[in-house]
């Protein structure tokens, strides 16, 4: 195992495969996580070979932002939460203008900032116990990393706004029958399907694949998507460090610390996230 939080991996079949690598902490965002997506995106943007697969090891995909990062940080915390989520950002925004095909594999939980992560791929697979989960509001804090540009083309406007406010968990199956991903396939054979979908398409007649995703693609979307991720960068970097949210958080961390004392196991090493 790697001890960076991100690498790339390039195949011999053409996939360049950005794999997330901290599944002790759930592939939560901190600063040092955002930082390395964003380097890692970039490596592979500037030679994706005929497709680039998005995956991550562990039992969660991405669980969003590491709250423990956020909370606590007094006045910093708004600075704090504005560069992790810049730098997660410019990664989104990468992966999203990658001319070849992309394609990801969720496997379990997708939340908060995973959500974006994982709907940025052309080709979304999603493990049928994945679960997927908004949960900003639930934390006084509001979407980052593309949900709000990307949720209302995928699903609607409406479907968009119940997921963003009630933060209610969307099944692998569930999210396929709205639109929220491509497929849901058994969960022990999400891997291999994306893996396999990933090289097809690296095999497949390059020249048309691009031309065919640029033409999916509205053209000024890119610039679009930019300025939005912008936006929502300085509103939950001007929330996180509001009372309200650092309350909602600390009493969040607070409770799963209870669950697992109650249990008689200890607390869960993964941090709970929103971003």
């Amino acid at each position: 195992m790697s001890t960076q939080p991100v690498r790339v991996v390039r195949h011999s079949d053409g996939v360049v495969e950005l794999r997330l690598e901290d599944p002790g902490r759930g592939n939560a965002l901190d600063l040092p996580t955002a930082e390395a997506l964003r380097g890692a995106a970039a490596e592979a943007s500037a030679d994706p070979g005929g497709a680039v697969l998005l995956r991550a090891a562990g039992a969660a995909f991405c669980v969003g932002g590491d709250l423990r990062a956020f909370a606590g940080r007094g006045e910093e915390t708004g600075a704090y939460v504005h560069a992790v989520a810049t730098a997660a950002h410019a990664a989104v925004r990468t992966l999203y203008e990658v001319p070849v095909p992309v394609v990801t594999a969720v496997r379990g939980a997708a939340a908060g900032g995973g959500i974006g992560l994982a709907l940025v791929g052309d080709i979304v697979l999603a493990a049928r116990s994945a679960r997927f989960r908004l949960a900003y509001t639930a934390m006084g804090l509001t979407p980052d990393c593309g949900a709000t540009w990307l949720l209302p083309r995928l699903v609607g406007p409406r479907l968009a706004t119940d997921l963003v406010l009630t933060n209610r968990v969307l099944a692998g199956d569930e999210a396929e029958r709205l639109g929220l991903v491509s497929r849901a396939v058994e969960d022990d054979e999400v891997d291999e399907a994306a893996y396999r979908t990933a090289a097809e398409l690296a095999g497949g007649a390059g020249e048309a694949l691009r031309a065919a995703k640029r033409l999916l693609r509205d053209r000024g979307a890119g610039e679009g998507l930019g300025r939005h991720l912008e936006e929502e960068a300085r509103l939950i970097a001007g929330l996180a460090g509001s009372d309200e949210a650092q309350a909602r958080m600390t009493s969040f961390l607070a409770a799963r610390v209870r669950m697992g004392a109650g249990s008689g196991r200890s607390a869960p090493s993964s941090p709970e996230s929103v971003s």
